[in-house]
């Protein structure tokens, strides 16, 4: 039995696109399945996992729900990220065929990324609370019209057979994820490109936000994200950014103190190494 130190939390059931973005990032650890999010953070709190892996948005369905209001509130830091590139399957019992299928079950967003495929095959989608959950009841229940929208690591581990592949709207359907331990670990400024995420919330004055960001412009800090979303009243938005940099450079550290003039409530959640994915991209620095 692996121990916590060796042990990293996600959320859904063993062959979810979490469980297999903890192995492909950490393949010597082992892999503890969540319920839901807040169990996955609890786990980490409580010293019964070091790590957990939690996705914050997807190339084609866009943000997890929800995850932008439990991070700042989870009590972790975030140390790393990940980019798992995302290939979704048909998987069925033995026997069922493309033909025999007339329902697949899948998480929402799952469902979103192959809304094509399911039209274009006459097939209902039944939403379901992870990819791989959905997965363990179709092999449970042995009907050959009920189907899973869920990993090839699901199949392998449930014994269901792939009745069509790579069934994405979207080529490059990639989640990216955020790696986060109950201690802060900030890489050295001149350790390479970093990243820094962080949340904010404006005051409430007229062009608060325009004046806000302009800091990072007149400073060149490119901020990769930017996401508003309500949190307890209807005053004032929060906000969730990432930016390339290490807040000790000159650069982020003059739009840090031009951005504490206009808001409140500012909190760096974590500051990491840059993954590569990004480098890869068209139009990333370097190209």
């Amino acid at each position: 039995m692996s121990s916590p130190e060796q042990t990293i939390a996600f959320q859904g059931s063993l062959g979810a696109y979490s469980d297999m973005s903890c192995r492909a990032a950490y393949p010597k650890m082992t892999t503890l399945p969540c319920r839901n999010f807040e169990d996955a953070f609890q786990a980490v709190r409580d010293g019964n996992a070091s790590l957990a892996m939690i996705p914050i948005d997807n190339t084609v369905a866009g943000r997890v729900a929800d995850i932008h209001h439990l991070l700042p509130d989870s009590g972790l830091h975030i140390i790393g990220e990940h980019f798992q590139p995302v290939n979704h399957h048909l998987l069925g019992v033995e026997g069922a065929t493309l033909d025999s299928v007339t329902h697949a079950h899948s998480h929402i967003h799952a469902l979103n990324q192959c809304r094509n495929f399911n039209q274009n095959h006459n097939i209902l989608a039944i939403d379901h609370a992870d990819t791989a959950g959905a997965a363990k009841d179709v092999a449970q229940w042995g009907d050959v019209t009920q189907a899973a929208i869920s990993s090839r690591l699901a199949a392998e581990i449930y014994g269901l057979k792939i009745l069509a592949k790579d069934l994405e709207d979207r080529e490059r359907n990639t989640t990216r994820f955020v790696v986060m331990s109950r201690q802060s670990v900030v890489p050295a400024a001149s350790s390479g490109p970093v990243m820094t995420t962080f949340v904010f919330r404006v005051r409430n004055l007229p062009a608060a936000l325009y004046k806000a960001m302009g800091g990072f412009a007149t400073n060149g800090v490119n901020m990769t994200k930017l996401e508003s979303y309500l949190r307890g009243d209807f005053v004032a938005a929060q906000f969730y950014a990432d930016v390339e940099g290490h807040p000790d450079d000159a650069g982020l550290k003059n739009a840090f103190e031009e951005l504490h003039f206009f808001t409140h409530e500012v909190n760096i959640l974590g500051t990491y190494p840059a993954h590569s994915y990004r480098l890869e991209q068209p139009g990333s620095h370097g190209d």
